[in-house]
């Protein structure tokens, strides 16, 4: 059986995500109590089910304490995969003022503000576990389209992510290493390739004409081969690399495109191309 368990921050599109696995086939059960998460697995491995997906949240945060254990003894026997979507401070505040809707933490002696911190606090245990995704700034399609190509994924012990972005709305927050591309010739000043993307023959030309850009890339490549064995060793199951030009239109995404192909003969890969979506 392949067991998700979606987590993260109220207001970070933990229903968009449940969704989008329950259209992908999963069974889907939402605001699961944590104590009750071996009992519910126990039902479904005996049901013969085959993709079981649950949301785990501060709503259950009496029971938060010891689900890391749970999911640690889940894992010698399932497919665990856990994920955890977060969202920047200034955004979760703007998304509960524009629905207007109650904070689940908020008991009428706290600000919004203080409920978001206790939440980070209490969901510790989970996000030390999972996964990270930085919704701040991704549509509902765009979550919708990360999520499917993690599900997506074979099972394996250790899952590299290449994610491209741009620096003028911020570092992802799901970033284990971040390198920066906004110290290459930019594409965008020219006119015919403004409009297009890393992803484009043309552009890709463009950057692979700049001897800077080939050494750059040869000095990443050569850093990524040395360090990322010692972060598998250190029981990783997740690493994200990420690579920020400007806009996070076209260096970024060339780089995070090009380190990908490099690395997918040894690892599993993933590539996020933040702006793009």
């Amino acid at each position: 059986m392949r067991l998700l368990v979606i987590s993260g921050q109220s207001g970070s599109g933990k229903s968009v995500a449940l969704r989008a696995v329950e259209d992908a086939g999963f069974y889907c059960i939402d605001n699961l109590p944590a104590d009750l998460l071996e009992q519910a697995v126990a039902h479904f491995e005996a049901g013969g089910y085959g993709d079981v997906a649950m949301s785990i949240d501060a709503r259950s945060s009496a029971d938060l304490a010891g689900v890391a254990k749970t999911l640690h003894r889940l894992a010698q026997r399932l497919d665990v995969r856990i994920v955890f979507l977060e969202t920047k401070h200034g955004t979760l505040l703007k998304r509960f003022s524009e629905t207007r809707r109650r904070h689940p933490l908020n008991t009428g002696d706290r600000s919004l503000r203080e409920c978001i911190d206790d939440e980070r606090e209490l969901l510790e245990p989970i996000a030390r576990l999972a996964h990270h995704m930085d919704t701040s700034d991704l549509s509902a399609n765009g979550l919708r389209e990360w999520i499917r190509g993690f599900v997506g994924l074979g099972k394996a012990a250790f899952t590299l992510v290449f994610e491209s972005f741009g620096f003028k709305q911020g570092v992802p927050l799901d970033a284990d290493l971040v390198f920066d591309m906004r110290c290459l010739p930019n594409p965008h000043y020219d006119p015919l390739l403004r409009p297009l993307t890393g992803l484009d023959a043309p552009v890709a030309a463009f950057i692979e004409a700049q001897p800077r850009a080939l050494s750059m890339f040869d000095d990443l490549h050569a850093f990524l081969e040395t360090w990322l064995p010692c972060y598998q060793q250190d029981n990783r199951s997740y690493f994200t690399v990420a690579l920020g030009c400007t806009g996070g239109q076209h260096r970024s995404v060339y780089f995070a495109e090009k380190l990908a192909g490099s690395f997918r003969d040894r690892y599993q890969v993933l590539v996020r191309h933040r702006e793009l979506s």
